[in-house]
C-alpha cells in the first residue's frame, strides 16, 4: 500500500537548520546528514510499521550516523514526518505536532 508522505513545517525547518549547521561545521557534512535522513525516510516509506513505537500514534527511526531521529505517524493513506529530532536536546519537545 502506497502512502503519501508529508512533513510538518517544523520538521522541514529542523532538517534545513541541522543540515546548515553540519555544513558550516565541515563542508560536505550537511549533505551526509541529508543523505542519512533520506535513507531513514526511504526505510519508513517501505516499512512504515518498523519504527520503534513511542506511543499509540508516533514512531521513531534513528539516523545511523548522527544523533537524530525521524519521528513520524502512520495514518491510512499518509505518513506524516513530525520531527527531525536532535536526541541530545530537550526530549519530546515535538509532542503535540500533527
Amino acid at each position: 500500500m502506497s502512502r503519501r508522505l508529508s512533513f510538518h513545517e517544523a520538521a522541514e525547518r529542523e532538517l534545513t537548520d541541522a543540515a546548515a549547521y553540519y555544513h558550516n561545521s565541515s563542508p560536505g557534512l550537511g549533505n551526509s546528514f541529508v543523505d542519512d535522513v533520506e535513507r531513514s525516510i526511504t526505510q519508513i516509506e517501505e516499512y512504515p510499521e518498523s519504527g520503534y513505537l513511542l506511543n499509540r500514534a508516533v514512531r521513531r527511526v534513528l539516523l545511523r550516523r548522527f544523533p537524530y531521529a525521524v519521528m513520524y505517524s502512520v495514518n491510512p493513506g499518509e505518513i506524516r514526518i513530525l520531527a527531525i529530532a536532535n536526541l541530545k536536546r530537550r526530549p519530546f519537545y515535538w509532542q503535540g505536532r500533527k
